[in-house]
């Protein structure tokens, strides 16, 4: 792995963790979600102009087809995604989505594709179940509610984002849909099927731009970036190079979590990550 790709996909790992700090921060909903469709679409338009202009894409209906079933998805993931900041704290729920999503997809990938992992998946299950059990702290009754929530949801949105791996791989790889169209409709999609539910809310959506608008335009920029960074790394460089470096994500999610927003019981979680981080890793090398 060159330099330069270690610099990019460390780069995106705290830029990702960055973004949901700044999500957890603000504890948003729908309204805050819609903003950030609505300022991404804005701001990565002239972008994807430009892209277009210089290798047109043919938009078939497989394209079109795929690209509404990934904008679906990532609704989903970001609706889950929010519940969880809400439900629980930062430093559980993205760790455990971010270790639950490879774990998902690669059963995803033995049940839809046939693909049968080694001893070093199976190690790397082992270690994200371990490092997930041991961020709950076994608390039963309503002193572990919070943490068991936090589980809930990171499970939960663990799950669409393998799905959204999975479906955006088979769009790439099996049908050839351009990643441009893909990446775009996570943001247009949104944007476009919350505006009934947000144009009766205009007194809230002026509320959320003077409170959090900082966040919102953070998040709109972030996010996309983020993985903007891990792709240009993925020309260069094999992804089962790229995939372990970029969840280093978990640990700053943590740190973040347990420093800026001083939650609870940081080293017992500071070291459920690094458990699930190894877990990754494992997977990713398998």
């Amino acid at each position: 792995m060159s330099t330069l790709s270690l610099i990019l996909v460390v780069t995106a790992a705290v830029l990702h963790a960055l973004w949901n700090l700044l999500t957890k921060q603000v504890k948003g909903g729908l309204i805050f979600f819609w903003l950030v469709s609505l300022f991404s679409a804005i701001i990565f338009l002239p972008f994807l102009l430009n892209e277009l202009l210089r290798a047109p894409v043919q938009l078939s209906q497989v394209a079109l087809t795929m690209a509404l079933g990934s904008g679906l998805l990532h609704i989903f993931y970001f609706v889950a995604l929010q519940a969880g900041y809400r439900k629980g704290d930062l430093s559980v729920v993205y760790p455990v989505a971010r270790g639950a999503g490879p774990v998902f997809a690669v059963t995803g990938a033995v049940l839809l594709f046939g693909e049968r992992p080694g001893i070093g998946a199976v190690t790397g299950f082992v270690l994200i179940i371990g490092g997930v059990c041991a961020l709950t702290g076994f608390k039963a009754g309503e002193e572990g509610k919070p943490v068991r929530q936090g589980v809930y949801f990171g499970l939960l949105t663990g799950l669409f984002i393998a799905a959204y791996t999975l479906w955006d791989k088979a769009a790439v790889a099996d049908y050839g849909v351009s990643a441009i169209i893909i990446a775009f409709a996570s943001m247009i999609l949104p944007l476009l099927l919350l505006i009934p539910v947000v144009m009766d809310k205009m007194h809230s959506i002026r509320t959320e731009i003077q409170l959090h608008w900082k966040q919102v335009l953070g998040v709109a920029i972030l996010q996309p970036l983020s993985y903007l960074l891990v792709l240009i790394a993925m020309k260069t460089t094999p992804l089962t190079y790229v995939a372990p470096v970029r969840e280093l994500s978990i640990v700053f999610g943590v740190f973040f979590g347990v420093n800026l927003l001083k939650e609870k019981d940081s080293i017992k979680r500071l070291l459920a990550a690094v458990v699930i981080l190894a877990g990754i890793v494992l997977l990713a090398l398998n």
